[in-house]
């Protein structure tokens, strides 16, 4: 992905769909940090319509939805309010030198295994939530996010990274520990990190296994067809990196898949191990 004039576009060269929100400051920043949050939302439509409504007194630069859709509400040279009050490594006001990304997840969850609830009551599945244990050995559930939001949320994150040279990428809880929860233990922070920090994946060797379900594309980025005939690669899959594109690897198959040998492809760095 490309950013010009302070807007997102796809590699394709569409620009991404841009809503704006009233909800900003006319001050121009020069961002720092990435900051990441989840909307507590029950879909990114109806997150995207409060960002944009002047009651909510509240915006991010970048929303996406868990089937991938993303929309911009900020040029990234403007402050949103997505931040707070908020304070890192010295700096106070994180919404002056940061750019905010949401993406479309309800967050914490309420109930237990088996009977877990959206905070509007909303039942979801056990294989969509992540159960953690906390420090008194209460269970927390986190609502998952997708394969396909994270692979855009990554790609979104290093175009950002890249154009802005972002210091570091950060979570709403880094900066507003006890207010703020967000993006939670479902998200893979290690991972984003990484992207500001000169590395795009947590591999080291060259031969690897999918940790999921995994898809394998015809090119680096979503906008790149699947292999129908063996997409997704099941768990456990191994293969081998032949080539790297910011946060996508390039892979050779070695398990045959489907009947199918000598597949070559790409796939999210994210998810081998």
């Amino acid at each position: 992905m490309k950013i010009k004039s302070h807007k997102l576009f796809h590699s394709d060269g569409l620009q991404v769909k841009f809503k704006r929100s009233p909800n900003q400051s006319s001050a121009v920043i020069n961002p720092r940090f990435l900051v990441m949050h989840y909307t507590a939302g029950s879909s990114a439509e109806s997150s995207i319509n409060w960002l944009i409504n002047p009651k909510a007194k509240a915006s991010a630069h970048i929303v996406i939805g868990r089937d991938g859709s993303i929309v911009q509400l900020v040029d990234f040279n403007r402050k949103a309010w997505h931040a707070g009050k908020s304070h890192w490594r010295g700096v106070n006001g994180l919404n002056s030198y940061s750019i905010g990304i949401e993406l479309d997840n309800p967050g914490l969850l309420q109930g237990s295994s088996g009977n877990w609830k959206t905070a509007w009551g909303k039942p979801v599945s056990d294989n969509e939530v992540l159960e953690q244990k906390s420090s008194f050995g209460k269970i927390k559930g986190w609502h998952t996010y997708t394969e396909l939001q994270l692979e855009v949320a990554a790609e979104v994150s290093l175009a950002i990274v890249r154009h802005y040279n972002i210091e570091e990428v950060i979570g709403h809880d880094d900066i507003s520990p006890g207010r703020k929860n967000d993006p939670g233990a479902a998200f893979p922070m290690s991972t984003f990190q990484n992207l500001a920090a000169g590395r795009s994946s947590d591999e080291s060797d060259n031969i690897f296994q999918t940790s999921t379900a995994l898809n394998i594309r015809k090119g680096p980025g979503t906008e790149y067809d699947k292999f129908t005939e063996v997409s997704p690669l099941p768990k456990g899959t191994n293969l081998s990196v032949i080539e790297s594109h910011g946060i996508w690897r390039k892979v050779d198959v070695i398990d045959v898949i489907n009947n199918e040998m000598d597949i070559v492809g790409w796939v999210h760095g994210r998810y081998l191990s």
